[in-house]
């Protein structure tokens, strides 16, 4: 069996990382159910159905050989016209970052929208996106852990060159991670 986080590739052959990515959807947008990866068996978990009345805003999922901070695989939210089903690998360009503190602890959210999706084909910067777009994505990520006693810090969205800083230092930090069995 493939497991989604060690045997997929995260680069693509005519695209650099980390510009340019895989990305495996855990999440469809507008669902209030919270997926994980379980490490172990690179099946989907469900984790939790957010307490509150919210959803999430975009399809989110991680970039496959990456390891955050958090040591789990790097999040990331990929911006397209549709849903996109649970664990389906799509194509996504990176135009920013935005990091969260949670549990005292950077978390680290690439935005990223789907390559082949006409609607969001020009978008190349988080200047692209209506600033609305943020606003909600911001509040959704303060909002979605409220009703259960938590609280997070949402930082400013950055633009893309500190998510290809980011994604390139998980990448190494998996690599590493890799070689010396720690995964």
């Amino acid at each position: 069996m493939i497991h989604p986080w060690h045997d997929v590739r995260p680069g693509l052959k005519e695209k650099p990382l980390p510009a340019q990515f895989r990305a495996i959807i855990e999440i469809p947008k507008g669902s209030s159910n919270k997926y994980e990866l379980d490490k172990p068996t690179g099946m989907l978990r469900l984790d939790r159905v957010l307490s509150s009345a919210v959803y999430y805003p975009a399809n989110y999922g991680f970039i496959p050989q990456t390891l955050a901070e958090d040591n789990d695989p790097l999040d990331v939210l990929v911006f397209c016209t549709e849903k996109v089903p649970t664990m389906c690998i799509c194509e996504a360009r990176a135009i920013g970052v935005m990091t969260m503190i949670d549990d005292g602890a950077p978390d680290h959210k690439i935005i990223s929208v789907l390559i082949n999706d006409h609607e969001f084909e020009d978008y190349q910067t988080i200047q692209d996106f209506p600033k609305h777009t943020f606003k909600m994505l911001k509040r959704f990520f303060e909002d979605y852990k409220q009703l259960e006693g938590k609280t997070v810090e949402v930082d400013e969205i950055q633009p893309a060159a500190l998510a290809h800083e980011i994604i390139d230092a998980s990448l190494v930090r998996y690599s590493e991670a890799r070689q010396s069995g720690e995964l």
